[in-house]
């Protein structure tokens, strides 16, 4: 098996894994949106008129809608089809209305789902010098030969890879380091559980690895319930047909990049 990978493990298995975890991925379940005051209280006026037409429309302007249904997207997407589809509109309000404003201000001021605050967390570890480097732009990156990890977008470092380092595959990277005058690009998942859209992510990241005739040492580094000894799917691939991929935790990333 991949040294990396089974250090992983064991860092999973035996240590305060998930102590030492909330450093990369301090997720914040608590604390709620904050909902602009202007539209909330078109909301109200509109809400107490029962006006459905301009209920809707201005409670599409918050960043959270407050029910779930199939049709709310195609509304949210397309404002004119509010005007469109008047039947669709009164089933809609009818359940709003039901619900009245106090539960309906609730549903709009919840917090970010867990997964979705989870993107960016990767990259403001890295930002705190964490690799013992600080990441810089692509000039300063391209500047020089040292050690040094690109600070950039994921689409921008997908260009950097594609132009640089023979890498096609249309997803963009976590992250794109050069460390003893080698490349690395990854992924970087949180895996929270099993199934669903956490399986997805955990095949997104084994295809940047099997990325054909790319010019960079190509690692995942992946976070999470993968590393539990398991009968797990992830947990069998990465024991298994994937043993020798570079599939670590970011707890060992950096001992990883100064081996290098």
């Amino acid at each position: 098996m991949n040294k990396w990978t089974n250090f992983s493990i064991e860092y999973a298995n035996q240590r305060s894994y998930l102590d030492d975890l909330f450093h990369v991925y301090p997720t914040i379940p608590d604390g709620i949106r904050t909902i602009n005051e202007e539209i909330w209280r078109k909301v109200e006026k509109a809400f107490n008129e029962k006006n459905n037409m301009e209920f809707l429309k201005n409670l599409f302007n918050l960043d959270l809608f407050p029910i779930k249904d199939s049709y709310v997207a195609f509304l949210k997407k397309d404002k004119t089809s509010i005007n469109r589809n008047p039947r669709t509109v009164n089933r809609l309000c009818g359940r709003l209305y039901e619900m009245g404003l106090n539960k309906i201000q609730e549903k709009c001021s919840e917090p970010k789902e867990t997964n979705r605050q989870i993107g960016p967390m990767f990259s403001n570890w890295l930002d705190k010098k964490s690799l013992g480097v600080q990441p810089v732009g692509l000039d300063e990156f391209l500047k020089t030969s040292d050690d040094a990890i690109l600070k950039a977008s994921d689409d921008e470092k997908k260009k950097f890879a594609k132009d640089n380092l023979n890498y096609y595959r249309d997803k963009g990277l976590d992250f794109v380091g050069r460390f003893n005058g080698k490349y690395v690009i990854g992924e970087a998942k949180f895996l929270s559980d099993f199934g669903g859209s956490q399986n997805s992510d955990f095949e997104d990241a084994i295809a940047t690895l099997e990325a054909k005739d790319t010019n960079a040492i190509r690692i995942a580094i992946l976070d999470g319930v993968l590393y539990l000894k398991s009968n797990s799917k992830m947990h069998k691939f990465i024991t298994n047909p994937y043993k020798e991929y570079n599939v670590m935790s970011a707890l060992v990333l950096r001992e990883f990049l100064y081996q290098l």
